[in-house]
């Protein structure tokens, strides 16, 4: 049976709050060595297999979010423990970290009883999960937020609907998620460029990428690994920007649909960790389309009538 755990690790009392830079180093760790597990062994020799993982990381250490298959509950968290206990110990830079909650949090008997019970209509594909948060883990997240807003100096919090009923908290809230989303995006982007240049395809030729998806449909078999990696490059100029004093619009198509993919992984983190209400967050970034893009011909690329090349969206440092 497959289980979701979820696994807090932290570094010794008394450790100064992460900031950007380190909890970014800490996610690559943690990410790398999880990587590097193929099975682990449980209670009396059991195998425990790892499928998934995610880590996150916040002021006072990281979280993971791990998908395993074992044969019953007790095997899952007692493993899950063990390894990750000896993960911290090998991995010089985090030895001194130790493993504070491990719990799994759902099984797949538990979701697929769920969907048994969810009506048939209400089941639909665009239909954001709510991920149910204690009131610790929510307070983290949004004290994470406001912390990762600070380096999106480009943009006030009028540029996230301060003008329009949206307090100053929650325009800090959205920018940390912007913020906090170009990491993110970019770091995915890293691995569908991987899988595109291993056979040397195009995005239509894949069941399933993790950010060129989100692009316009009807373009995807032009989306190659070649594509891919002018778009990180459009994708990082757009993130930098954010970081300057002085905010510039995007100056290419793909520039502004790199900026549309972050403030729809941004909307969605607020939405799924419910930090923000649909009003709001419909003001917010009203209030951000207006501030952040000359304009919003880009999204007309997602109607079936769109065609071209898509090298034309592209920087002109990027198309060479």
């Amino acid at each position: 049976m497959e289980y979701q755990l979820k696994a807090e690790v932290a570094p010794p009392a008394g450790t100064s709050e992460l900031d950007a830079l380190h909890r970014h180093g800490v996610v690559s760790l943690l990410d790398e060595q999880l990587d590097l597990l193929a099975g682990i062994e449980g209670p009396d020799g059991v195998e425990i297999e790892p499928l998934d993982h995610e880590v996150s990381a916040h002021p006072g250490g990281a979280s993971i979010k791990w998908l395993v298959e074992a044969p019953a509950l007790a095997f899952a968290e007692e493993a899950a423990r063990a390894v990750l206990t000896e993960l911290l110990e090998r991995t010089e830079l985090l030895s001194a970290w130790s493993v504070g909650t491990c719990e799994v949090t759902v099984s797949d008997e538990d979701l697929e009883t769920a969907l048994e019970d969810e009506p048939e209509d209400e089941l639909e594909d665009d239909v954001v999960e709510l991920v149910e948060l204690t009131e610790d883990e929510l307070e983290e997240r949004r004290d994470l937020l406001l912390a990762d807003s600070e380096l999106v100096t480009a943009l006030g919090t009028d540029a996230f609907g301060t003008e329009d009923g949206v307090t100053a908290d929650q325009a800090k809230l959205v920018a940390g998620a912007l913020a906090e989303a170009v990491v993110v995006v970019i770091d995915e982007l890293f691995d569908d460029v991987n899988a595109l240049d291993e056979d040397d395809t195009t995005a239509d030729q894949h069941e399933e990428l993790l950010v060129i998806d989100e692009l316009p449909e009807g373009f995807a078999d032009q989306y190659s690994a070649w594509f891919a990696k002018r778009f990180l490059i459009a994708t990082v100029i757009v993130g930098d920007r954010l970081t300057e004093d002085e905010w510039r619009s995007p100056t290419c198509v793909a520039e502004a649909l790199a900026l549309h993919l972050l403030k729809g992984r941004a909307r969605t983190e607020l939405t799924a960790a419910g930090l923000l209400d649909e009003e709001t967050l419909k003001r917010a970034f009203a209030a951000f389309d207006e501030h952040a893009f000359d304009d919003l011909e880009h999204e007309a690329l997602y109607t079936d009538e769109a065609e071209g090349s898509v090298v034309d969206w592209l920087p002109a440092i990027a198309k060479s």
